[in-house]
C-alpha cells in the first residue's frame, strides 16, 4: 500500500506529525538501503544517541508512514526480528524484508 503523502527528506522537520526524536529517527530510517537492516543500536549511535536504543525502538512504533519509511529494515542486535507495528504486524515485516532479499537467519552476520 502507497501513502498518498510526499517522502520528506531527511530533514525531520519536513515530517508532519511526531516528536523531534521521532522524527530525527525517521528521517535516519529512509537512510538504510533496501534490502539491509540496522539494529536499534545502531540506528541509535548513529543519531548521536548511543543509550536510546529502546527509544529508537518506541520511534519505529509509532511510526505511521511504514512501510514507505522502512522501520522494517530494523532488527535486534542479536539478529531477531523484533516488533513491528506496520500493514501485517511481524508476519508483515518478514515478508517485506524477504522480499528486499534479507536473510531472516538469526545467526547471519550483521552490518
Amino acid at each position: 500500500m502507497r501513502w498518498k503523502w510526499k517522502m520528506p527528506s531527511k530533514e525531520f522537520r519536513d515530517f508532519p506529525t511526531g516528536t523531534e526524536f521521532q522524527k530525527l529517527v525517521w528521517g535516519e530510517l529512509l537512510e538504510i538501503p533496501f534490502g539491509e537492516t540496522r539494529s536499534y543500536k545502531e540506528i541509535a549511535e548513529s543519531i548521536g544517541e548511543p543509550n536510546s536504543s529502546r527509544a529508537v525502538a518506541n520511534a519505529c512504533s509509532r511510526n505511521p508512514y511504514a512501510p514507505d519509511i522502512p522501520c522494517h529494515r530494523v532488527i535486534r542486535s542479536d539478529g531477531r526480528i523484533g516488533g513491528y507495528s506496520g500493514p501485517g504486524g511481524i508476519v508483515g515485516k518478514m515478508k517485506l524484508l524477504e522480499s528486499e532479499g534479507v536473510n531472516l537467519n538469526p545467526k547471519r552476520s550483521q552490518k
